[in-house]
């Protein structure tokens, strides 16, 4: 046995001694909000000053599930949650919103033939990611579920839109309550951006992506546009450029794309 192992093995494992505990007589003591192992006591862990261990523990566990399962890079869906399935666009809230489910469609293709690719390699590599939840992140998980894979999903406690899709890979769908290390996690394994119309998520999402990348604080990777008409009129790119406050160079960190084809094309022939 290697001095490792020794290590590992020359105290109790923490399950044992949960389910220790479990056993121990019910008397007032062992009834105790103090009694309780700290690691098990949601109490404890949900108080304010306990804040840098939950960041933590949001960090740590889709890495090592990651890890675990050999995923090594990702294709990340971002997109608007109210963008419909084009045979429910009748029931959109606006006509504007059911014009555009034609971009469900794109990002289900989109989300498929970067299965296929994935699925080739044993799912280590361009594994479809989403947020999880409906519309554009629907898309993108059902589109791997058309060609028989999988996807990872990234959903986050929310008053609405808090549960995961139904097209989410169960053992790879986390649940997280902070929207940075959310963020973080997107962009960790990420081999490419595929960015469709959405709100402020998806503009948040959108724009932590471009500054990390502009300030070289991350590599460069493609970051495809979907829908060139919505970006250009939603975002006055060129007056930014020529205000000064972004470089014209700026505008080439990301390409307008308008199918699944197109984008998969752009991300094959990609060069840093």
């Amino acid at each position: 046995m290697s001095d490792l192992s020794r290590k590992q093995t020359r105290f109790p494992d923490a399950r044992e001694d949960l389910q220790t505990t479990h056993a121990v007589p019910d008397t007032p003591q062992t009834r105790a909000p103090t009694y309780r192992l700290a690691f098990a006591d949601p109490d404890f862990l949900c108080r304010d000053e306990l804040r840098p261990v939950r960041l933590q523990l949001e960090l740590l566990k889709p890495e090592m599930v990651l890890d675990e399962k050999g995923i090594e890079s990702t294709v990340v869906l971002f997109g608007g949650a109210r963008i419909p399935d084009p045979d429910k666009k009748d029931q959109a809230r606006s006509k504007t919103l059911a014009d555009l489910s034609k971009y469900y469609t794109e990002a289900r293709k989109f989300a498929a033939i970067c299965t296929k690719a994935s699925m080739k390699n044993g799912h280590r590599e361009l594994v479809v990611c989403t947020g999880g939840g409906p519309g554009v992140m629907e898309a993108g998980n059902r589109g791997a579920v058309d060609v028989g894979g999988d996807s990872i999903s990234l959903n986050i406690v929310l008053p609405h839109e808090q549960s995961p899709n139904q097209y989410a890979t169960p053992d790879l769908c986390f649940n997280f309550h902070y929207f940075a290390v959310r963020k973080m996690h997107f962009l960790m394994r990420a081999k490419a951006l595929a960015v469709f119309p959405g709100g402020f998520g998806t503009m948040d999402e959108l724009f932590e992506t471009l500054t990390l990348i502009q300030t070289n604080r991350m590599e460069p990777m493609p970051i495809l546009l979907f829908g060139e008409d919505f970006w250009r009129k939603i975002i006055n790119w060129k007056a930014l450029a020529e205000a000064g406050t972004i470089s014209f160079d700026d505008l080439k960190l990301f390409r307008f794309v308008e199918t699944a084809e197109e984008a998969w094309d752009i991300l094959q022939n990609w060069e840093a």
